[in-house]
């Protein structure tokens, strides 16, 4: 049977509320999607798309941006069987299938933004890695529209996204920029300097910068 994560009730939780740290490292967390309470998947974050924890011994607020998800059986041994049978079918035959599922996620981090408890906090955002990750079992929301403008106001973000480890970093990098470029409402001198940027950091690989372009689509 599944033992589902500790969590609070649906109506009480944020709805930027999506998942739980599971495993935590210095550069990257891996979080487990909450479970919704009808018969559906949990919540996929889209590729490239950015997310954010915390830090709770300092406060701070950690960044990421979403290069890996997953949805697999609870159970590691048993993989999943096709049945040939719709979602709706499913449901109505056999719901148990989606208790039997978790939904994960592995996001990279690009930086944190000072507690408001720190004596030195001036609003800024620092796009680097942060002294701690958030621990597992913290909380992982969506990023409000409003905190990732901020955040891409600069550009260094970039630099570590091309150099993640184990994800399509081309395709990652192009598609952080496109969610980007949309919430920014097609602002295109930032996408100019999205381009510049990447020129300069790929100025000694033409095909990998020309691979990232072309996935942008202005």
């Amino acid at each position: 049977m599944r033992l589902p994560l500790p969590q609070f009730a649906t109506g009480d939780r944020h709805p930027n509320h999506i998942a739980e740290v599971i495993e935590t490292t210095s550069t990257e967390f891996l979080a487990q999607c909450l479970e919704p309470e009808d018969l559906s998947f949990p919540s996929m974050p889209p590729f490239g798309s950015w997310v954010c924890s915390v830090d709770e011994e300092s406060g701070n607020k950690i960044y990421a941006v979403v290069y890996y998800a997953t949805t697999m059986p609870i159970d590691s041994v048993h993989r999943a069987r096709a049945l040939g049978l719709s979602l709706q079918d499913l449901r109505e035959e056999q719901p148990q299938i989606f208790a039997m599922l978790r939904t994960e996620f592995r996001a990279a981090i690009v930086g944190f933004e000072l507690s408001s408890q720190n004596k030195s906090y001036n609003q800024r955002v620092y796009q680097y890695l942060p002294p701690r990750p958030p621990q597992i079992h913290q909380a992982v929301y969506r990023c409000e529209p409003e905190a990732i403008i901020k955040f891409t106001e600069e550009l260094d973000f970039l630099r570590t996204l091309l150099c993640i480890n184990g994800a399509p970093i081309e395709s990652l990098t192009a598609a952080a920029i496109r969610d980007v470029y949309q919430l920014r409402k097609a602002d295109r001198q930032w996408l100019i300097k999205a381009g510049r940027s990447l020129s300069v950091l790929l100025k000694d690989d033409y095909d990998r910068l020309r691979f990232i372009l072309s996935q942008i689509h202005p």
